[in-house]
């Protein structure tokens, strides 16, 4: 591995390391643990693939903003991967699999992410309560949907605080979640504009909505395709919001 710094990760081993909010981390390992079925996610799903275009081309439009249209030298942590969707993606747009990270709190879903992802990316199963790296590691870390899934307030202040510690000073923290509540799933929580500068003090933000309501968008992609982005990008049925955060100094 080019970089000495990335090797505190374990790529060996399934074991789960468990630190900080021990209730809250196995309330939220029950929750993901009945949630085995991922093909609500496929991309064969008309709405499902939509809403990967759009978000796929406001991401891409943020780094070009913020200076990372090449990322192969760009060190990337993902909190929350998985089973390496989004490592993936970061492969695919050019970052050097020996530059990524991930850690997840399910030990199987490492393990598929071992079995799916380049050889090379560096996985771990644990908890973002406590990164095993030094400060400003990581030009980019990077979140989806994992903070709307932590309803312990003190847990989620701690993993933000922990993505800022392995944030490099000109880096950037790249945030894809709900920013509503989902009457359906009393086990998540939409996390606003507000609550998010809140968890990052002191830091500039961008922010973005996007993504139709799932409910509305799988109906709406039934018929058009160009209706569904018609009405994303109106975003007053966007649910999502992604924001670019980068400390101040």
């Amino acid at each position: 591995m080019n970089n000495p710094q990335l090797q505190s990760f374990d790529a060996s081993s399934d074991s789960c390391v468990t630190n900080g909010s021990t209730i809250e981390v196995s309330r939220i390992r029950r929750v993901y643990a009945r949630r085995s079925d991922q093909s609500r996610y496929s991309l064969f799903d008309t709405a499902n693939l939509l809403a990967s275009h759009e978000r796929e081309g406001q991401i891409l439009a943020a780094f070009i903003r913020h200076g990372y249209a090449s990322l192969e030298k760009t060190r990337i942590l993902e909190i929350g991967c998985g089973t390496g969707f989004w490592l993936r993606e970061f492969v695919r747009w050019g970052a050097r699999p020996e530059n990524i990270s991930g850690i997840d709190l399910l030990p199987e879903r490492i393990g598929e992410a071992r079995a799916l992802c380049p050889a090379g990316i560096s996985l771990r199963c644990g908890s973002a309560e406590k990164l095993h790296f030094s400060g400003g590691t990581f030009d980019l870390v990077f979140q989806s949907t994992v903070f709307t899934s932590i309803l312990d307030e003190a847990m989620k202040v701690q993993i933000a605080r922990e993505m800022l510690r392995v944030l490099r000073p000109s880096g950037m923290i790249v945030w894809y979640d709900f920013t509503v509540d989902n009457p359906w799933n009393p086990d998540v929580r939409g996390i606003p504009r507000r609550e998010i500068k809140r968890l990052f003090p002191g830091c500039r933000f961008e922010f973005e909505r996007l993504t139709l309501a799932p409910p509305v968008g799988r109906r709406i992609a039934r018929v058009s395709s160009f209706l569904y982005r018609a009405l994303s990008a109106i975003r007053l049925f966007d649910t999502h919001c992604l924001a670019i955060i980068k400390k101040t100094c």
